[in-house]
């Protein structure tokens, strides 16, 4: 059985899919995805819904309960093992993946790979604008290779318009020290502006405003 598939069937592992704009055409309709979500790869599926929902946006997340920390590679996670994801896949047309990362020298970094370098570009001047003390780094060579999503397997490029993978460090996502003592109940300043920065740039995007 696929790797996927059985992160799926897991009793604690939530799948969600939401298809919004029905009544738009295929190639208006753009999806948020952070199937890394949950316990692994903590925040992400919360920004990424809240971004969805922001801007009228499709979504699917694999949430993993907390504690719970199974890494399925992105080339494997396919609709092959899914239905929701395949329903998700065909609904939209370009799609955001919400991804979560830590590394030495990239702390305050937001790297945006993915097929759909113009949708990439895009994205990149909104969130310069909403996070100006962090770097968005739009140039695909300057992001490490394991990092840029370009494989034709990986979910990020299976809908018809490609789309744009964005790895987070914790810092943005609100799981560093530097918000101990954040007690809400909203999210951390860093995240809302970034929310506020991707549902922006999709509603522009999707109207035609700016990089169409």
């Amino acid at each position: 059985m696929p790797m996927f598939r059985q992160l799926l069937d897991h009793p604690d592992v939530e799948e969600v899919v939401v298809l919004r704009g029905v009544t738009e055409p295929r190639a208006h309709r753009i999806g948020f995805m952070a199937y890394h979500g949950g316990g692994l790869e903590e925040m992400t599926e919360v920004i990424a819904m809240a971004a969805a929902e922001h801007c009228g946006a499709s979504y699917y997340g694999v949430h993993q309960p907390k504690g719970m920390e199974r890494h399925i590679p992105s080339i494997e996670v396919s609709p092959d093992s899914s239905e929701n994801l395949r329903s998700f896949i065909d609904h939209v047309h370009t799609v955001i993946t919400i991804h979560g990362f830590g590394r030495q020298g990239y702390f305050s970094s937001l790297l945006l790979g993915g097929q759909n370098r113009p949708f990439a570009e895009h994205i990149g001047n909104y969130l310069r604008t909403h996070l100006p003390a962090y770097n968005v780094v739009t140039e695909i060579e300057d992001i490490p290779k394991d990092l840029r999503g370009l494989h034709s397997r990986n979910p990020v490029n299976l809908p018809p318009g490609t789309g744009v993978q964005i790895e987070l460090p914790p810092r943005v996502r609100g799981t560093t020290p530097l918000f101990w003592d954040w007690e809400g109940p909203a999210l951390p300043p860093h995240t809302q502006s970034l929310i506020a920065g991707l549902a922006e740039a999709v509603e522009n995007w999707a109207t035609g405003q700016d990089g169409q």
